[in-house]
């Protein structure tokens, strides 16, 4: 690098340090906690200035910043999101590590993966980064969602529109190894608690009825017909309603726990499919 690269590269870093402290104060005022980490971000995103001004008032009205700049960190990945939906949350890092070590431990060659209430297909996308040769399955009743999910998704990847495993291939019928997903979980009555940048997402993907159960039991009573023998369950909620499902289940599963996230206040709850034979 020439000296006058290096003193056009100090020149370019500067000017960007001064425009992300101006809009740290500008975030700040608008009530973004952090303030500062968001301003770069918005920098490194925004392709010219007027771009940068248009993200930069789209976040001080209280669009989440994730809507904004088009794409959320999940683990080690990037996945794409956008507008009206639903923003994959960090503590679902811990189904998609459920999901992989069960596979893992199933030493199926080409196993079948299903993330029923998609979304973008986080947990998806991270069991195909994991490389472990997964065939993949994502169903969700948006299809605003389901666009996002193709693009995070790798080729091969099939996605389905519809409610819960209704629109799943029949040729699935006993032959799925795992079934993931985030159900919307989150009581009706505690629609008035959600942070205010949840208003941005949809309410079909946040509320799951009066204990926020209805959807988790649908899918529980629907997935024995979809998994093989041996084959899992799981699903992330609140760890109150974990040991409420845990103390409903049915005569379909032969193993079932919990596994509780770092915060102490989400869960997986894994069910294992009871042998055919064994019924």
């Amino acid at each position: 690098m020439t000296d006058a690269q290096s003193a056009r590269g100090s020149a370019q870093s500067a000017v960007r340090g001064a425009q992300s402290a101006a809009l740290a104060t500008r975030l700040r005022a608008a009530g973004c906690v952090f303030a500062a980490e968001e301003a770069a971000i918005l920098v490194d995103a925004a392709r010219d200035v007027e771009q940068l001004e248009e993200m930069t008032a789209r976040r001080c009205a209280g669009e989440p910043l994730e809507h904004v700049v088009g794409k959320v960190r999940f683990g080690s990945i990037d996945l794409h999101v956008g507008p009206g939906v639903f923003i994959p949350r960090q503590r679902s890092l811990l189904l998609a590590q459920v999901a992989a070590e069960v596979l893992r431990r199933r030493h199926v060659e080409h196993p079948v993966v299903v993330e029923a209430f998609c979304g973008v297909a986080p947990i998806a996308a991270a069991v195909a980064e994991a490389a472990i040769g997964a065939r993949i399955h994502v169903v969700d009743v948006d299809a605003r969602a389901l666009d996002y999910a193709r693009r995070n998704l790798p080729a091969g990847a099939h996605a389905h529109l519809g409610d819960g495993l209704s629109t799943l291939p029949r040729r699935l019928l006993g032959a799925v190894d795992v079934i993931a997903a985030v159900p919307p979980y989150i009581p009706d009555g505690a629609v008035e608690l959600l942070p205010h940048e949840t208003e941005y997402e949809p309410r079909t993907a946040l509320l799951g009825g009066s204990d926020g159960l209805d959807h988790i039991r649908r899918l529980v009573g629907a997935a024995p017909d979809w998994l093989a023998d041996g084959g899992a369950l799981l699903m992330e909620m609140n760890t109150a309603q974990a040991g409420q499902i845990l103390a409903e289940r049915s005569d379909d599963w032969a193993d079932a726990d919990r596994i509780v996230g770092d915060d102490g206040q989400t869960a997986v709850v894994r069910l294992i499919r009871r042998g055919r034979a064994q019924g």
